[in-house]
């Protein structure tokens, strides 16, 4: 079957999870991913966290679709060898700290005269210019300096981290929007050309609502813990039997707030005067979700959300990591699969959630470390056997 992406080959020559998480979106999508690794060790991701089954979860969570190509660029013939793979390629992905590829000679520059029509996309902390350019950063660097942390929290509490990648994986989409971008506007230009996004300016743009709201109200946005605006029921009510993660979240907007009186078999509150306005639910909120709360707290979470559900009413059971890998629906959507992979055995990883009609993805399991080497540069630059002997011998692959 023709995939989206058929056809686009992709040199993945990047490390941890922005990156990664960038080129696995694209091998889901049917592009020829070959992850480019230094021979003795690969992806650090490899050893993150590993054990005695082999390369660690975290690895194999970010690079499912790709192959692996080992290439030792710290030799002549590597080098030359990459230079060559450039030549037969789309898109070159890296995420290396600011000017590391230049100092090694392989900087964009370079690889656009020997490539013309290479899409070179950078991933960075802050960006290849401005001036927190040489800064380095992770994560929790990026949700400080897009904003995320300083709306993330309970009021009286402080700023405060969130799990959800939206500065790795994150940036991750972004760059995968951009190389989809530039190889348009390739079939135009026959042109390719440099896609950055720096994991700053991803977080910021995901914040866009926050920063929308700091020129409505001209203050910087207070943290707001669970609570959404000031809609009531707008937060999370906890359930039956009383566990850390039994909860539901409501959010009823007005048009919804007799079907959601009728749900809690209290139509009579309807014409309360404390409740008949979005406003008076607002000033009565802390009566109003005690007694959502005293309903849902006798229920377990998944039937509150049913029950809801049906009523049209929005709620969502607050779902803990093992509820979410047994998901029937997110299994039903192929956003949870089994993969086998050697001495691990099975485990479970997120599918794609991009669904195309025409080209569905299927998921397969990551390579080991320099699995495809040979293959790789027998079919793309016509290395023969005695050439690949070389090339070990020589510890350039």
């Amino acid at each position: 079957m023709s995939t989206a992406l058929n056809g686009i080959r992709v040199i993945d020559m990047t490390h941890n999870q922005a990156g990664p998480a960038c080129g696995q979106m694209l091998a889901f999508l049917g592009a020829d991913v070959i992850k480019l690794e230094e021979p003795t060790g690969g992806d650090v991701a490899r050893r993150n966290m590993a054990d005695d089954k082999g390369d660690s979860l975290f690895f194999l969570v970010l690079n499912a679709n790709k192959r692996s190509l080992t290439l030792n660029l710290k030799t002549d013939e590597g080098k030359d060898l990459f230079k060559k793979l450039m030549a037969e390629s789309d898109v070159l992905v890296e995420n290396f700290a600011p000017g590391a590829l230049d100092r090694l000679g392989l900087g964009y520059d370079v690889l656009k005269e020997i490539n013309p029509g290479l899409i070179y996309a950078t991933i960075k902390g802050f960006g290849t210019y401005g001036p927190y350019a040489d800064y380095k950063s992770f994560e929790p660097i990026a949700q400080a300096m897009g904003g995320a942390m300083s709306v993330t929290g309970q009021p009286d509490g402080p700023p405060t981290y969130m799990w959800p990648s939206i500065g790795d994986s994150g940036t991750g989409m972004h760059l995968v929007i951009g190389i989809l971008a530039a190889l348009q506007q390739r079939h135009g230009t026959g042109q390719g050309q440099h896609v950055e996004v720096s994991m700053q300016d991803a977080v910021v743009n995901l914040c866009r609502v926050s920063l929308r709201d700091h020129q409505r109200f001209g203050h910087a946005m207070p943290r707001t813990g669970n609570q959404l605006g000031r809609n009531v029921p707008g937060t999370i009510y906890p359930c039956d039997p009383g566990g850390p993660n039994d909860y539901v979240y409501i959010f009823a907007q007005p048009q919804m707030w007799r079907a959601f009186l009728d749900v809690l078999g209290m139509p009579a509150l309807a014409d309360d005067d404390r409740f008949a306005t979005l406003e008076a639910r607002w000033e009565n909120r802390v009566v109003l979700d005690q007694i959502i709360s005293d309903w849902t707290s006798q229920r377990d979470k998944h039937a509150v959300m049913e029950i809801m559900g049906a009523a049209g009413v929005p709620c969502g059971a607050v779902q803990d990591t093992g509820e979410v890998l047994a998901d029937p629906h997110l299994k039903a959507r192929e956003m949870i699969v089994d993969l086998d992979y050697g001495r691990r055995g099975t485990y479970q990883t997120v599918g794609c959630p991009i669904k195309l009609s025409a080209s569905p993805a299927d998921i397969t399991r990551p390579p080991e470390l320099g699995e495809h080497t040979d293959e790789v540069l027998r079919d793309v630059l016509g290395v023969d056997d005695d050439g690949l002997a070389r090339l070990r011998r020589e510890k350039v692959v």
